[in-house]
């Protein structure tokens, strides 16, 4: 007993209270599902995670460490250099123990995995080449949503001009972290913004992964880093969460309010791209205010705009 208390007496002066407690490594936060929402909604994920993990301030910040080191299995000298980064290479095993204290879901785990993973690392990198399939872009042309294809780093690769009307931000050459974080014309677009970026940082730790010497990461990263606090908020989370089918809400200067479901799917010839496309629910206001919109875009609505993005 005396050890322990004094292993918490050091582990408690050691972390900052207002530090997260999953850092270090990436030992990353559980995040709700990404979706539209009302100002005062939460999903249910989200919800049983804060109920589960809302901090008691009785609780020192070592004694969280203490707790979750003991239902792990390990040292709680261990659990913290693992936390700091001090230690990267721990075993399956014990990474699977912490990802179960945790509560891990399984973007969560498969995430934390990838931090650890033995990966031979170049000492030079050649900026990431993203070329658009030709078929895709002829499916583009043929869809009558709202549609585009986008990069690993939400750089806009191809679009159609329904997209295009959906957002002027939805247009080749667009990157949807700039614009979300940076553009307020393009926040305005989004009743559920804080929600939106959310998701988009949390799947932009997924994506990234241990890459981050890739060039064009760091280009964006330290420009948003800079520019936005929100960016800087989020990216400290350590928030994991992939994007998939949701109902996301727009406020369009033109039609108004309406919700389309978005569909994120891989392109399987081409890894790191994804076709978005969005559609409404059928016989609804929603699928009333796209057509007019798209009747706006009538005489361009098969355009489809394209090109290679080689990295920076």
């Amino acid at each position: 007993m005396r050890a322990s208390t004094e292993t918490n007496r050091q582990l408690g002066t050691e972390i900052d209270a207002s530090s997260p407690v999953t850092g270090g490594i990436g030992l990353p936060h559980p995040s709700g599902a990404c979706h539209a929402s009302s100002p005062h909604e939460t999903s249910p994920e989200s919800r049983n995670w804060q109920v589960r993990n809302t901090p008691d301030w009785s609780i020192s910040p070592g004694q969280i460490v203490l707790t979750n080191s003991i239902l792990a299995g390990i040292s709680a000298d261990y659990y913290l250099r693992l936390e700091r980064g001090r230690d990267r290479n721990p075993s399956t095993q014990v990474l699977e123990s912490i990802a179960r204290v945790l509560r891990l879901d399984d973007d969560h785990i498969a995430y934390l995995m990838t931090l650890v993973a033995d990966k031979p690392r170049r000492s030079r990198r050649r900026p990431r080449k993203e070329t658009v399939p030709p078929g895709m872009v002829q499916l583009l042309a043929s869809l009558a949503q709202p549609a585009y294809i986008e990069g690993r780093y939400f750089d806009i690769l191809a679009s159609n001009s329904l997209a295009a009307a959906l957002s002027p931000r939805f247009t080749v050459g667009g990157n949807q972290l700039r614009d979300m974080f940076l553009d307020p014309a393009e926040q305005a677009l989004y009743p559920d913004w804080k929600n939106s970026t959310q998701c988009l940082i949390a799947n932009l730790r997924q994506s990234v992964g241990t890459d981050i010497d890739d060039p064009r990461f760091i280009e964006l990263a330290g420009e948003l880093s800079l520019a936005s606090p929100r960016f800087r908020e989020l990216w400290a989370r350590h928030d994991v969460k992939g994007q998939y089918g949701s109902p996301m809400r727009f406020d369009h200067p033109q039609v108004g309010e309406m919700t389309l479901n978005r569909e994120r799917l891989s392109i399987g010839e081409a890894d790191d791209l994804k076709l978005v496309v969005f559609h409404p629910d059928p016989d609804t206001v929603h699928a009333d205010k796209l057509a007019l919109l798209a009747s706006a875009a009538l005489p361009a609505s098969t355009t489809v705009h394209h090109r290679e993005r080689s990295g920076t």
